[in-house]
């Protein structure tokens, strides 16, 4: 698995760059704090509840979440079902919320 820092993630963002942003909290969690990904939460993923994003298997996706954590297990989960360019997004929206002003 691979794994992005939130500054470098902005600045792929920031330059137009098009991504696959995968945002793998709960629905609550996401109202408090959004960059606009996918909502895809891991209880989907560990269901192989993943028709979203099927199409994606062979190009990158930034996969985030809170912390860190629930996203490097859905690049786990995704790496077994065939996914070839996952990316964790270290630090997840907590660290995006520290690091990242405006």
């Amino acid at each position: 698995m691979q794994t992005i820092s939130v500054e470098a993630l902005k600045e792929k963002i920031n330059s137009g760059e098009t991504i696959h942003l995968v945002d793998v909290r709960e629905a609550h969690e996401r109202s408090e704090f959004n960059i606009g990904g996918l909502h895809l939460p891991l209880g989907h993923i560990q269901t192989m509840q993943i028709d979203d994003i099927e199409a994606w298997k062979a190009e990158p996706i930034y996969i985030y979440c809170r912390s860190g954590n629930r996203s490097g297990q859905a690049c786990l989960i995704l790496e077994t079902a065939g996914f070839s360019h996952v990316i964790n997004v270290t630090g997840g929206m907590l660290a995006w919320q520290e690091s990242i002003k405006g």
